[in-house]
């Protein structure tokens, strides 16, 4: 009777485990836990709290990867990810790329949040960020980013209005991610993007960006 009872309470459907998931649609396992937890992916848990995703919900995700796929095929051979709230800034990080006319696929986030979901999903040569914002800010970010097995970030910066003093009053930051005032130079910030392609092409593993003191 209890075999019946705890079959019927499970869902009618075949389900994929996190890591099935990941394989399934082409991202890391973190990726796939940020969606489950911020409810983009449906999922449910098993007594031993290992998450359960829905083939329902896979196959949805599925669909619209292949309705976006000619937006989503990357036409550049890097990527950089920046994370910023501020919809202005976000906007000049935008056209200064296209002016630039850099090989890089740009990926904008708002959030720290995102910015983790799309650090998984784009494997980025160079993720900017700001430190505060709403949500997760960009220290948690960091944080959780130099954590994982699974996401390799070759270099990440830090572009904010806090003082020095306020970025240690939230835990500060690693010595090799360098930190810029706003407004970032513009000159500084290409040649940044630009070492850090540089870097991420060859045959080595990179080396976070050395912090570069913008002239006064």
């Amino acid at each position: 009777m209890w075999k019946l009872a705890d079959a019927a309470m499970q869902p009618k459907f075949n389900f994929y485990t996190t890591r099935e998931a990941a394989k399934k649609l082409g991202v890391s396992i973190t990726t796939i836990q940020l969606w489950v937890e911020s409810g983009v992916l449906s999922a449910w848990k098993t007594a031993g709290g290992h998450r359960r995703i829905p083939s329902e919900a896979i196959d949805v995700m599925l669909a619209g990867q292949q309705s976006a796929v000619d937006e989503e095929r990357a036409p550049y051979p890097h990527n950089v990810v920046i994370v910023e709230d501020e919809p202005v800034q976000r906007e000049m990080y935008k056209i200064k790329f296209a002016e630039w006319k850099l090989p890089v696929n740009l990926y904008l986030a708002e959030d720290g949040f995102d910015g983790l979901v799309m650090a998984g999903k784009y494997a980025p040569d160079l993720v900017i960020t700001d430190l505060s914002m709403p949500g997760m800010d960009g220290f948690e970010m960091i944080r959780r980013l130099l954590r994982s097995n699974e996401v390799h970030i070759p270099a990440i910066m830090a572009v904010t209005a806090l003082s020095p003093q306020e970025i240690e009053a939230n835990g500060g930051l690693p010595d090799a991610i360098p930190v810029y005032a706003k407004p970032i130079p513009l000159g500084v910030l290409k040649l940044i993007v630009e070492r850090a392609l540089h870097r991420s092409s060859q045959p080595s593993p990179a080396a976070p960006v050395k912090h570069l003191r913008a002239q006064q």
